[in-house]
């Protein structure tokens, strides 16, 4: 029937079977059948096979562009169809080469189909994108303002406005040695931004700010080496969308969780060097001892709801790429909270993720993921399962097996909230830990129970089906919250910039001001925040499970109060790095000392949970805790809700750390943890040495000051913490305080066996 508004046909049923008919300009490109078996476009060394799924479409043509992008030189129909996959071999078509395609097939939303062959579309398996996307109504599927929506039907044609696919040779020459990943217990990942890590950086060449050249330059290598991560956590590179909202309002999309390819880097992270600047980057963090992990987001695409635009999985096969809704196929299941989420129950979507994961593994060698929201994609009709194709997958796939994998284990949907509930060979972001943590140095009453047990790998959560301590990724900060300078800065959060009127973001962040919002001057409040910022670093650095930390964190770096800073593609969210000043560095030089204090101590990052048990043949428990007078905590104890200062007593009896290759129990020292969340000093008593030992100051994050000499050296916890005799040390309000056992007989050090007396930034952080 006609639509009387529209006057153009409503195609509510399937078109009529489409006839190839090669345009002006094709005839210059041989076409051979070539094979459905590798999708995307694969060059050979002779030619391009291109391959393309697509359950429900009556034909498929491949578009090929000049170098501009600008012009469509043929348009060519892929000759074969072979179980549900549309391929076509093109000798004549090299590297480098631009193209896209058209999909031809039913337009009836109704009925869950969207194709529209008037938009050119990008290929879900295309290893490099040219261009990017300029917003226009011409890339939806729909006429824009139509009264019917999305009922309607777009004849204008997007290609002018569309990105566009390059074929790309993925040969390169890694390094002749394997890299050797480090095992998790080992881990600590530093969570970081390309663009935003060097925009600022006064070391890094201009033209090479904001992208992976730039983050492989050397200052930035020395840094992270410096600063003793093992690990970095990319936010998302997979080419995304800078979203028309966002650039309506002037702002673009800084995160980048809006993907729009899952092969394909993001055009803006690159230079010259293309694909192959990433390449490089991964080698060059593996030559330095660095894994390299990526924050993905397979759980939905750019594409949006009913309403959002064509581009690419839309419109080659809507009913297949997409959760839609069962009874109205119209609509799509959101468990996200973006308008859609990827169907993975279909074997070809799984394929397709599976395809992607295996080639940043196993081509770019990256060592592991992120997956945001990964509930969504363990969803099984509608709930969480285990089981779900994706994870059995996963599990079983010998290269992705062997990697970190790293789940959000959370969604917007019903039943989303899974922390814990990731099966073995999974970490999982803990923010119980997160939450816990914050209370804790907050002063919360009846926090201590919770607390010791987040200190301790989270057991209550992960000892089941044999996980591990490191399936709990600790972290007080991330992304997408308040820094952690703000966090002890802002009681509330301040996203006005966000253009969204302070709506967006998380209203309870469980920070604390203490007493100013924002900016001051006062020295009191300045000296406490500082104080707070080392309490935060010091508990995830001694916490058992893996420690998250997140870029600029180590120094102080703040969003003036924003904690939801996704659209923020500047000076708030780049590091600024000729900004760092004195109290940033003293900071940055705790954070390196207390890093380095972890990885040279296995008790701090066991690869067992605690038992809280004898340990055989001694008199020593694996972890005691104690209250401020030095004895044992009661059950009694444990349900004062008053209680705030507590000391954790972890022995270094050989067994009960790590074993070495050999099999063999490595010991370590014996450390005790004193952490005080009270607004009162606490004078606590230190678990009595046998003779000849003595309890050594290791960290102590209260600032100099009063209770300092002129060196900056203690003089009043130092020395009764040293002291075997007396056997008490002061834990001031709202401080920590790591003491290890070592022979009296030993000469004064700093806390981590190197440099002179008095010079370790942990025992006494400058002010």
């Amino acid at each position: 029937m006609t639509d009387r508004r529209t006057r153009r046909p409503r195609l509510t049923t399937p078109a009529p079977p489409f006839i190839a008919r090669p345009t002006q300009g094709s005839s210059r490109f041989r076409v051979w059948p070539g094979t459905p078996h590798n999708l995307g476009a694969t060059w050979d060394g002779s030619g391009t096979n291109f391959a393309l799924f697509s359950a429900h479409a009556t034909a498929v043509e491949l578009c090929l562009f000049d170098d501009t992008g600008a012009q469509e030189i043929a348009r060519i129909p892929l000759p074969e169809h072979t179980h549900e996959v549309w391929h076509g071999y093109l000798p004549d078509v090299r590297i480098g080469q631009l193209y896209g395609f058209r999909v031809h097939g039913p337009y009836a939303p109704d009925a869950g189909h969207r194709f529209n062959p008037n938009k050119l579309l990008l290929d879900p398996y295309a290893k490099a994108l040219a261009g990017h996307v300029t917003w226009h109504d011409a890339l939806f599927g729909y006429v824009v303002g139509d009264p019917d929506g999305d009922l309607s039907f777009s004849t204008a044609d997007s290609a002018p406005y569309m990105p566009k696919c390059q074929v790309v040779d993925t040969a390169f020459t890694w390094s002749a040695e394997p890299f050797q990943g480090r095992p998790w217990h080992d881990t600590i990942i530093y969570e970081m931004h390309v663009r935003g890590f060097t925009m600022r950086h006064p070391e890094v060449p201009v033209p090479l700010r904001g992208t992976f050249a730039g983050l492989a330059e050397a200052p930035v290598v020395e840094y992270l080496k410096d600063l003793g991560v093992t690990a970095v956590e990319l936010l998302p590179v997979h080419a995304f969308l800078h979203d028309r909202h966002l650039i309506d309002r002037g702002v673009r999309n800084y995160w980048g969780y809006n993907t729009i390819s899952f092969f394909a880097l993001h055009p803006e992270y690159l230079g010259k060097g293309g694909v192959n600047e990433f390449k490089i980057f991964v080698q060059v963090m593996h030559d330095a001892g660095i894994e390299v992990i990526l924050d993905v987001v397979y759980n939905h695409t750019a594409e949006g709801n009913h309403l959002g635009p064509t581009l690419s999985f839309r419109g080659i096969d809507n009913a297949s790429y997409y959760h839609l809704m069962g009874d109205a196929p119209r609509y799509y299941n959101d468990f996200t909270g973006t308008g859609n989420a990827l169907e993975l129950r279909h074997r070809n979507v799984l394929r397709m993720v599976t395809d992607s994961l295996r080639y940043w593994a196993e081509d770019m060698k990256v060592d592991g993921f992120r997956f945001d929201l990964a509930t969504t994609l363990a969803r099984v009709n509608g709930a969480y399962d285990q089981h779900a194709g994706f994870l059995d997958a996963v599990a079983q796939d010998p290269v992705l097996s062997r990697k970190k994998l790293i789940a959000e284990p959370w969604d917007t949907g019903m039943g989303g909230y899974q922390v814990g509930g990731f099966p073995p060979g999974w970490a999982e972001w803990n923010d119980k830990y997160r939450d816990t943590v914050r209370k804790f140095w907050k002063g919360d009453n009846g926090v201590l129970p919770e607390f010791t047990s987040r200190l301790s790998g989270s057991a209550d959560v992960y000892n089941h089906h044999g996980r591990k301590p490191w399936a709990s990724v600790n972290f007080i900060t991330a992304h997408d919250g308040f820094t952690l300078n703000d966090l002890v800065s802002y009681n509330d959060k301040h996203n006005e910039a966000n253009g969204e009127d302070n709506r967006d973001g998380h209203s309870d962040n469980l920070s604390w001001n203490h007493g100013v919002e924002g900016a001051t001057n006062d020295p009191g409040i300045l000296a406490l925040r500082r104080r707070q910022r080392r309490n935060f670093l010091l508990t995830l650095l001694i916490s058992q499970g893996v420690p998250m930390l997140v870029a600029g964190d180590e120094f102080g770096r703040s969003q003036k109060g924003n904690n939801n800073a996704y659209c923020q593609d500047n000076d708030l969210s780049w590091i600024d790095w000729p900004g760092i000043d004195a109290a940033g560095r003293d900071l940055l030089a705790f954070t390196r000392a207390l890093i380095r204090l972890r990885r040279e101590h296995l008790v701090f990052h066991r690869s067992r949970f605690f038992q809280g048990d004898v340990i055989p043949g001694t008199t020593d428990k694996d972890v005691t805790w104690l209250r401020p007078d030095g004895r044992e905590m009661t059950e009694e104890d444990w349900h004062n809700p008053a209680a705030k200062t507590l000391g954790m007593l972890l022995s270094g009896e050989a067994g009960l750390t790590h074993l070495t290759e050999s099999g063999e129990p490595e010991p370590d020292q014996t450390f005790l943890v004193w952490l005080n969340g009270s607004h009162l000093d606490m004078t606590c008593r230190n678990p009595p040495l046998p003779a000849g030992q003595r309890w050594h100051v290791e960290a102590d994050t209260l600032a100099a000051g009063p209770r300092h000499n002129a060196a900056g050296a203690r003089t009043v916890g130092q020395k009764k913490a040293a002291a075997s005799k007396k056997g008490r040390v002061f834990v001031a309000a709202r401080s920590a305080l790591i003491l290890s056992r070592q022979d009296a007989s030993s000469k004064d050090r700093d806390g981590l066996g190197h440099g002179q007396p008095g010079s370790n930034p942990l025992a006494r952080p400058a002010f």
